[in-house]
């Protein structure tokens, strides 16, 4: 049952109550109308489960799976509660088994989910055990309905989420495979977080290229993404999902340095030591050197320069959130491209050049809204009050699409 949720007052989507993120109710009912409804999440990539029998877990939502490839190659998703008695079953991060075991009672369940064995199902010399009737069939682990698209594993917990392509929308298909076109992929790294603010800031944050050139030194000082370059915002039209693009001149810091200079970010001063932390190879459709794609609810899909990853959001009450980061390159890459990848993974990450200020000013925002639930509203008015696709930075339309969306599917 969803809970109790606060009124909504003000129309459009540019004046955002402070409480939709931090109030506990509200919280609860997006965890049900969204996170457990009819919307695709990340569960992971397939290149890291590789062969029968590898398995991952993660957390959706609030709840803990697994995600197994079984031997013929099927890959599921299973909720990791076991379903006698609701123990988690699968403690470590990921492992290579022929079958899950609970660890209380010994119920034994296949790579799929479904239950294969109890101990003393028959009792003990002819006492006790399960009740005749009882079905195995209807006992196995919850079973998430699963879609893997050239190298994605997607999971839904309702099984009427329309397929995935249809989820995203055309638009934002092609930006997906432009960098997941069916080419095998080759897991570099992780990185995990806790980040002490509301999920939706994440969201906001990479739909958000306003703040970009603003807060981020590294972006404005070293021309990776600044306002003078040729820039994109592309939405689906739901508004839910975006993707901003970016393309940095070749040429990279030196250029247009007389806007650079006017960015509170820029500081001349700086200098890279080592020039090949920003130097791009084109590998990618189009001469875009910034892609970043956010799939409402769960993640954030992001290439830049020669850097791939992705980053799944696992909302951890309404006041604090995990950020997994899966670094990924492709199979066929070369060592040089592979050493590539690592070198321009220092960009991100909780200690990252760039991603570190995103953390601790999402932070700093969450403690504002905390002391005035009520009495105030984040004003997400650059560009306007509309929401459509643009051509440059100046804007915050992105986010009013999501919360356009958000306003819906939460019946505020």
């Amino acid at each position: 049952m969803d809970a109790m949720v606060k009124r909504w007052d003000s129309e459009g989507s540019t004046a955002v109550p402070y409480w939709v993120y931090t109030d506990e109710e509200n919280y609860r009912t997006e965890m049900n109308r969204i996170w457990y409804g009819p919307h695709w999440l990340y569960a992971g990539l397939d290149a890291e489960i590789p062969e029968p029998g590898s398995w991952k877990t993660t957390t959706l939502g609030e709840r803990p799976v697994i995600v197994a490839r079984s031997q013929d190659g099927t890959i599921s998703v299973v909720e990791n509660r076991c379903s006698h008695r609701g123990v988690k079953i699968c403690l470590a991060r990921s492992g290579k088994d022929e079958s899950f075991t609970c660890p209380y009672h010994q119920w034994s369940y296949a790579l799929d989910g479904a239950l294969q064995g109890i101990p003393f199902r028959r009792g003990i010399k002819g006492k006790g055990g399960m009740p005749k009737d009882f079905d195995p069939k209807e006992h196995g682990l919850p079973r998430l309905k699963v879609e893997v698209v050239n190298g994605v594993i997607w999971a839904s917990f309702d099984k009427e989420t329309p397929s995935f392509r249809e989820y995203i929308g055309e638009k934002m298909w092609v930006y997906y495979t432009r960098i997941f076109s069916g080419r095998k992929l080759r897991i570099i790294g992780y990185n995990r977080q806790l980040v002490p603010s509301n999920w939706k800031l994440m969201m906001e944050n990479i739909k958000d290229p306003y703040h970009a050139a603003l807060l981020h030194v590294f972006f404005a000082t070293f021309g990776l993404f600044r306002p003078d370059q040729k820039n994109a915002l592309e939405m689906d039209e739901t508004g839910r999902h975006a993707c901003l693009m970016s393309i940095m001149p070749a040429a990279g810091a030196g250029e247009n340095q007389d806007i650079a200079a006017s960015l509170p970010g820029f500081d001349a001063s700086l200098q890279l030591a080592d020039r090949r932390l920003i130097e791009t190879v084109k590998e990618l459709t189009g001469d875009e050197t910034v892609g970043g794609s956010t799939i409402f609810p769960s993640v954030i899909l992001l290439q830049q320069v020669n850097s791939m990853q992705t980053r799944q959001i696992v909302p951890k009450g309404p006041g604090s959130f995990e950020l997994m980061w899966t670094h990924f390159g492709f199979e066929d890459d070369d060592e040089s491209m592979r050493a590539r990848r690592i070198r321009h993974a220092n960009l991100f990450g909780p200690a990252g050049f760039v991603s570190a200020d995103d953390s601790e000013v999402m932070q700093m925002a969450q403690e504002g809204y905390a002391h005035a639930p009520e009495e105030r509203s984040s004003i997400m008015a650059m560009g306007g009050a509309g929401v459509q696709s643009e051509d440059h930075m100046a804007t915050e339309s992105a986010i009013r699409g999501m919360y356009r969306y958000y306003r819906e599917v939460m019946g505020l």
